[in-house]
């Protein structure tokens, strides 16, 4: 399908029913079409399986019947943490048809990060994979975690997810949800302090569907998805998991593909060629690798390829354009939002463009005082306060709620400009977050864990231009009295960071310095630091 752009913004209309939640949709889409194909399950070994809508709505029903027994009930928090797996559906929708909110987290997390939220949140259920459960245990008795729920086996106080679906029945009399009802709680990382709990309605699904399906996918409910297959390569611990798999494969009934395994180029080439992928979403590190693999050697038929996380660079699109016939669109949105602008179905693609804002959103590009730039000026990215396509606060943080929408504008914290012909370009961050490959990284996390190493004294994290991943951390380190400078050390550093967060969030640089350039109130200023990684490394 091709967008006529100026038609759409004009004509474009937010349809969100007032009995809108997903689960309702499921049940839909079942009594429809139940036998389609929802899921093709790959993992690592070539093993695959399938779940029909059918299948999807069963199951769905039958955990929410075992979560009810649980006593899990309306407004109630589930954290789950496993990775990307069949049955990872059923076990977000069943907690939705509970009324429950999701917590997603990612498997590359530490248990100390699991406690915060468990604990910010006030969680009391945890579905974890029996791979990952050890994760939780440790953490298990100082926060409100009281059940625990694991996938593929169960051992001492976890119960077997197959176990709780054993005999119960494929239907649920489920409390009523609204469009306005809470739904999920994405922790985000920020540039100080603890991430913080975006908190999403029901109506972010419906929204995803109005906006994310057509004006990036190229996909509706009204699309004929007999030779189609989508495969967004995120997983279930983030947001882009709700954005593609969730927000546009579920709502609109499509097939899409969920592969385990971890990212290998010429492994992900072959999948793509094997299981028939027509439309695909990676993250522009995944789209350079590709390019260093012969791609003549497979026989892929992509209608759409799409990227998300940071900019794109010209290479690798010309590069797949070459190969498969089709032009790598950037979207670009964030975790509190659905797609604010993309390179919608049938633009011309402007290499280094975000693309133009989707319709209905109003998004804009302000100046400190909340004036709308004219073209060719640098500005905030920013949505008008009340839009649908946002998130509607953080779970129960009034003070920060208060401070996100006392203005006009939600301000997203990048900078954009656009040229005459309204295409947004990338021109960095407002604040301090650090994008890796699509990860978003807050430099108070990096810093914080890194000062808990006895040989720092301070420490300073970054942007730093890198060729495949867009950027990655760079520590700054003053050092601690008695510790010299040198490569064990660096290396002594790495370990500690990846056994102390996340392994993307460690230091791939650092850099032992004398002293940190910092305001007169004695706040570091990291933007000096990142020009001097500009100016060593290059964009």
């Amino acid at each position: 399908m091709a967008i006529e752009y100026d038609d759409a913004v004009a004509t474009f209309e937010w349809d969100i029913p007032d009995d809108y939640n997903l689960p309702s949709v499921i049940e839909s889409h079942a009594d429809s079409f139940g036998d389609r194909v929802a899921v093709y399950f790959r993992d690592s070994d070539g093993t695959r399986e399938e779940r029909t809508y059918d299948d999807i709505r069963r199951d769905m029903n039958r955990f929410a019947n075992a979560l009810a027994e649980l006593g899990v009930g309306k407004g109630d928090r589930v954290m789950h943490l496993f990775p990307r797996h069949p049955d990872g559906f059923a076990v977000q929708l069943g907690a939705l048809k509970r009324g429950a909110l999701l917590v997603p987290c990612s498997e590359m997390l530490k248990p100390k990060d699991l406690q915060f939220r468990a604990n910010d949140c006030e969680a009391t259920t945890v579905v974890a994979h029996a791979d990952l459960t050890e994760m939780v245990d440790p953490i298990a008795d100082d926060s409100p975690l009281d059940t625990f729920i694991s996938l593929d086996g169960a051992s001492g106080d976890w119960q077997a997810f197959s176990d709780l679906l054993d005999g119960q029945s494929g239907e649920h009399d489920g409390p009523a949800i609204a469009a306005e009802d809470p739904m999920s709680i994405n922790y985000t990382s920020g540039t100080t302090g603890n991430p913080k709990p975006v908190r999403h309605k029901h109506r972010w699904m419906r929204c995803f569907e109005l906006v994310n399906g057509p004006y990036w996918w190229g996909v509706t409910a009204e699309t004929d998805f007999d030779d189609e297959l989508l495969w967004a390569t995120t997983g279930t611990g983030w947001a882009k998991w709700f954005w593609s798999p969730v927000g546009v494969g579920l709502t609109t009934g499509a097939s899409q593909l969920i592969y385990e395994g971890e990212f290998d180029p010429e492994t992900f080439l072959q999948v793509m060629d094997e299981e028939g992928v027509t439309r695909l979403c990676a993250v522009p590190t995944q789209y350079r690798m590709f390019t260093q693999v012969d791609l003549s050697g497979y026989d892929i038929d992509l209608q759409s390829a799409l990227s998300a996380g940071e900019p794109l660079n010209r290479e690798p699109i010309e590069r797949v354009e070459e190969a498969f016939g089709v032009t790598p669109r950037d979207g670009y949105g964030q975790t509190e939002t659905v797609a604010l602008v993309t390179n919608y179905p049938g633009i011309d693609v402007r290499p280094g463009s975000m693309g133009k804002p989707t319709p209905g959103l109003g998004t804009t590009i302000i100046d400190d005082d909340e004036n709308e730039l004219d073209a060719g000026e640098i500005g905030e990215i920013a949505v008008p306060v009340g839009c649908p396509g946002i998130f509607d606060g953080y779970y129960e943080k009034p003070n920060l709620d208060e401070k996100t929408f006392s203005g006009e504008y939600y301000r997203t914290g990048d900078l954009a400009s656009r040229d005459e012909d309204g295409y947004f370009f990338f021109e960095g961050r407002a604040d301090d977050i650090i994008i890796s490959a699509g990860y978003r990284i807050g430099p108070f996390e990096v810093e914080d864990a890194l000062i808990s190493h006895p040989a720092v004294a301070e420490a300073a994290a970054v942007a730093s231009p890198h060729e495949e991943r867009g950027d990655v951390v760079k520590a700054y380190v003053i050092l601690a009295e008695g510790y010299d400078a040198n490569d064990e050390l660096v290396d002594e550093l790495q370990s500690f960071m990846k056994a102390e967060t996340a392994p993307y969030k460690y230091p791939r640089r650092i850099e032992f310095v004398d002293e940190l350039p910092k305001t007169s109130s004695g706040k570091i200023r990291r933007i000096e630091l990142r020009q001097r990684e500009v100016d060593q490394f290059g964009q």
